[in-house]
């Protein structure tokens, strides 16, 4: 299998299976909840591991929470809450809406807080070897020192836009390891160069080093961390010795309109009213139609579209797939050869649509439940007080009954069914538990 690879410029090629292919993806910082575009790189690395199971791989997964930033404390001191209650919340809803999805959770998912003994030793391991400096309780990497600098975004050492201006600095380019404690920052540690808190980059470096080693395969995230997130973790953790990751995946972002999807420009739709709104098939169907490293337009047309794919997947199983046909020798080794090739599930989808009007329905279940679509393949008939319990919950909500509404709601997932409101009504769709 081959990926491309940020670093390089080209496809790089996995191990052979079994592996062991450990892969680090950059989580959320946690101070609201997530939109739709943030939840990209988690599908497409939960994707990337259970495919890589799926045909022989060891895969380990580790996608982090940023809970300590200076986003969460500007969020915090808005809403007059202590940051780590604010942190704490925001995180438990990005679990609960990720959890929806149907993709199950990630082998670890460390939070910052968790690992500060870990970072400190890494930014001393820099000092160590003259790669930072402390400045007024500080710390900053000297980029200078770092002639590699810039590899990764394809910038010029000497071109690299200043980050975090300050005069404490010895070079407008260097970033910060360790911020020193503000009076209105609410939360810290000590550490050998007082009492402060990590910087966000040296967080990643330190992370995946605690759970993957100073080796690994895979970093993945959005295209929008290249510079500077990604590119200092790089030079941090290259810095102090470790090889890192061998392969850079970045994938593209969400659109609305052209314009990318950002929290900063209010066009944002979060991750829980999208799933309210088109449930998690749908979403998943979606984010299938495009190539991971291209953008992909969020709009009503687009989700409209992937609806209609996914009624017409359910469509080819229901009464027991009565149409079914036994596929040929080879089928499912032509969706190997596609997602071998980078990874393309644009092409997958589309192989997906020629097995269900063939009828090769085996190894199109098969395809599906690895990809989170295992409701998609239930043939289960819907029972009668299903049916009138999801009228009920419909008759509630027109007469704004939320209480009942959501009591219903409860019943029904209780039987094992949920109910999705569309524009004719209402749809129910078997709960099945995530693997």
């Amino acid at each position: 299998m081959e990926l491309y690879n940020t670093l390089s410029r080209r496809l790089e090629p996995l191990p052979p299976a079994p592996g062991p292919v450990r892969m680090y993806f950059c989580g959320p910082t946690v101070y609201r909840s997530i939109h739709v575009g943030n939840a990209r790189p988690f599908v497409i690395s939960a994707w990337l591991r259970r495919w890589l199971a799926a045909i022989g791989y060891d895969v380990r997964l580790v996608q982090n929470i940023t809970d300590v930033n200076d986003k969460i404390y500007q969020a915090a001191r808005a809403q007059k809450i202590a940051s780590v209650d604010l942190a704490a919340t925001a995180a438990q809803a990005y679990i609960d809406d990720t959890s929806a999805l149907g993709l199950g959770r990630p082998d670890v998912e460390p939070r910052a807080t968790e690992t500060i003994a870990e970072q400190i030793a890494l930014i001393q391991d820099l000092s160590d070897r003259g790669l930072a400096y402390a400045a007024d309780g500080d710390v900053y990497f000297r980029v200078g020192r770092y002639p590699a600098y810039g590899e990764l975004s394809g910038q010029r050492p000497d071109q690299v836009q200043e980050q975090e201006p300050n005069t404490r600095k010895e070079d407008p380019r260097d970033f910060a390891l360790w911020k020193g404690r503000k009076p209105d920052e609410d939360t810290w540690w000590p550490s050998p160069w007082g009492d402060g808190r990590p910087g966000w980059h040296i967080e990643c470096s330190a992370m995946a080093e605690a759970f993957l080693g100073p080796a690994f395969e895979i970093h993945g995230g959005g295209l929008d961390l290249i510079f500077p997130h990604h590119e200092n973790e790089l030079a941090q953790s290259r810095g102090a010795g470790r090889d890192f990751a061998k392969i850079w995946m970045h994938n593209g972002m969400l659109e609305m309109s052209g314009a990318d999807m950002h929290k900063s420009l209010g066009n944002d739709v979060s991750l829980h009213n999208a799933l309210a709104t088109w449930g998690p098939e749908t979403l998943l169907v979606f984010f299938l139609s495009a190539h991971w490293h291209s953008s992909i337009d969020f709009s009503d047309d687009a989700l409209k579209a992937a609806r209609a794919r996914a009624a017409g997947f359910r469509d080819a199983f229901a009464g027991g797939g009565a149409s079914a046909r036994e596929a040929p020798d080879g089928t499912w080794e032509e969706l190997v050869a596609v997602l071998d090739d980078n990874f393309n599930t644009p092409e997958a989808l589309a192989l997906f649509h020629r097995w269900r009007s063939a009828g090769y329905l085996a190894p199109l279940r098969r395809a599906l439940e690895i990809f989170g679509l295992r409701s998609l393949t239930s043939s289960r008939d819907v029972p009668g007080e299903v049916v009138a319990l999801a009228e009920a919950r419909q008759a509630a909500r027109a007469k704004r009954d939320w209480a009942e509404s959501d009591r219903l709601r409860a019943e029904l997932a209780a039987a094992g069914w949920e109910a999705r409101d569309t524009a004719e009504g209402f749809t129910l769709v078997p709960l099945v538990t995530a693997t």
